[in-house]
């Protein structure tokens, strides 16, 4: 398959905070903006792949700024690195005071997609053809990151398997 550059699964999202976007500090909430998160990478991983797309992990997000009611959050993915089936997807989320201008980065977060074919079956999917200094040094850390999650995978694995599907208090 030929090399895609990661500039063609761009896909940048805007979304204005509402009340019932907020919790009891009148800032978004975690999960929403997860949500947010989830959903431009699926969108940037099937422009890169042109499958459909699952989600296998996400990578620690940290909340650097609370993002407030009023404010507007934008977010910007794009496919950074592959192997074989799967899409690793770097995601940067902004807070905008619409009244001030002032802007921050509240997040970053990388999320692993997976490729799938009519059988939800794991299906392969074209390189990334980095371009620019910082798609590079996004680009040369993806191993890394990719062996830590697959070590992290198999942690999960065994502590499914230890804890199984009994209640807590069933034993």
């Amino acid at each position: 398959m030929e090399k895609k550059p990661c500039k063609h699964s761009l896909t940048v999202k805007n979304s204005h905070v509402l009340p019932p976007d907020t919790n009891s500090h009148g800032t978004l909430f975690g999960g929403k903006l997860m949500a947010h998160i989830d959903d431009v990478a699926a969108i940037a991983a099937v422009r890169h792949c042109r499958k459909p797309v699952v989600t296998a992990s996400t990578d620690s997000v940290d909340f650097l700024q609370p993002v407030f009611e009023g404010d507007t959050i934008c977010l910007e993915a794009f496919v950074t690195w592959t192997h074989n089936t799967s899409m690793e997807v770097f995601i940067k989320a902004i807070t905008e005071n619409l009244l001030t201008g002032e802007r921050k980065v509240c997040t970053t977060a990388f999320l692993s997609m997976v490729a799938v074919d009519e059988n939800n079956q794991p299906t392969p999917v074209p390189p990334v053809k980095p371009e620019s200094e910082e798609e590079k040094w996004l680009h040369e850390g993806a191993q890394k990151r990719h062996d830590h999650r697959k070590a992290r995978r198999k942690e999960s694995k065994e502590l499914a398997e230890m804890f199984g599907t009994d209640l807590p208090w069933s034993q």
